[in-house]
């Protein structure tokens, strides 16, 4: 069953509280038998974590195909060696999780950085948390974080985790439960495995090269919303945009259904499980995106810059972290027409 556009419904449901997102509540199920088979064994693994315990019963399920250029990647990683990512990086937002919600809606400092975003020491904590059982299990691994930079005695390494343990900080100073923990592996550049984790709400979306998206175990998928005049569009404010940006922001925004704003990472992980259709932001920094490129396209939509282009960041000790003009569409037709209106040189 496909996800159709928002004019298709005739009744959405209640919102549970003022602080829910625009889905149904999430409700806790027993954990999951160990497989009798090895046949299981891979999908077993890749959902045996203790936030798996959390789903969400009403989440869409669809037969939508996901292409196979974006299926599958071609690097040679096989089956066990998948599940061993995943597995750690569970651990690793599990490990962010249990920082993160002891300082939620407490009393503590916020710092402002040199370009004036602000960070607590939630942010640095998570990393150093994450980055710690990175470290134990994969030596070999290197680490790029938003809160320390690259982290690796070598000045390369095939794997890399790209971390960003609170994006949203502005929403988690302010109480607000829609920020998310994020983590990418990248193998050769390219990312691997995606994890957007909201540990207040226990929502954990884990995109993985070859396979479907998944939301705490369960399968989702982008819905199909062809025409941009029936999209629902999320950016995380329009106030981040400026000049030719913010224009070129403007003729996709005066097309669609409805705007909306807020969120940060949660809008993409709301677009993986077919409830918004497009997300367009402007300055987004390597460790904001590289997680939500195979969370996105597992799901089977679309993600780019404004220009079309894939998504790519090298990582090492000197990488600078640069900036990317990001658009994301749960259906490749509005991702087209948002890029035809972006005009993006």
């Amino acid at each position: 069953m496909q996800m159709l556009c928002p004019s298709h419904f005739k009744t959405l449901p209640p919102n549970p509280s003022p602080f829910s997102p625009p889905i149904p509540p999430v409700f806790p199920i027993s954990p999951i038998s160990p497989p009798s088979t090895p046949s299981n064994l891979a999908l077993h693994l890749s959902i045996s974590s203790s936030a798996n315990r959390y789903r969400n019963p009403f989440a869409p399920r669809s037969s939508k195909s996901i292409p196979s250029e974006r299926m599958d990647v071609g690097l040679g990683l096989d089956n066990v060696e998948i599940d061993r990512f995943v597995e750690i990086g569970n651990k690793v937002a599990d490990a962010a999780g249990e920082v993160i919600r002891k300082y939620f809606r407490k009393k503590f400092d916020i710092i402002d950085k040199d370009d004036l975003s602000p960070v607590t020491i939630a942010d640095r904590a998570a990393e150093e948390s994450m980055s710690s059982i990175i470290l134990e299990n994969f030596p070999s691994h290197a680490i790029y974080g938003e809160e320390n930079g690259w982290r690796c005695k070598e000045k390369s390494a095939e794997y890399v985790w790209v971390l960003d343990p609170i994006d949203g900080t502005k929403s988690f100073i302010t109480g607000k439960p829609l920020f998310g923990t994020l983590i990418a592996l990248l193998y050769k550049g390219k990312p691997i495995v995606g994890i957007i984790d909201q540990p207040i709400l226990r929502e954990r979306w884990i995109g993985m090269s070859g396979r479907r998206t998944t939301l705490n175990g369960q399968e989702v998928s982008t819905r199909t919303c062809s025409k941009l005049s029936q999209a629902y569009l999320y950016t995380t404010s329009p106030h981040l945009f400026s000049g030719d940006a913010e224009e070129a922001f403007a003729r996709v925004r005066s097309k669609v259904k409805v705007p909306l704003y807020g969120c940060d990472c949660y809008a993409y992980a709301l677009l993986a499980s077919g409830y918004v259709d497009l997300v367009i932001e402007s300055g987004l920094k390597p460790y904001d995106i590289l997680s939500l490129i195979p969370v996105i396209e597992g799901a089977g939509g679309v993600i780019t810059d404004w220009k079309g282009h894939e998504l790519f960041w090298e990582a090492s000790p000197g990488s600078r972290a640069a900036s990317f003009n990001v658009v994301a569409a749960g259906d490749a037709e509005i991702h087209q027409q948002a890029l035809d209106l972006l005009q993006w040189k």
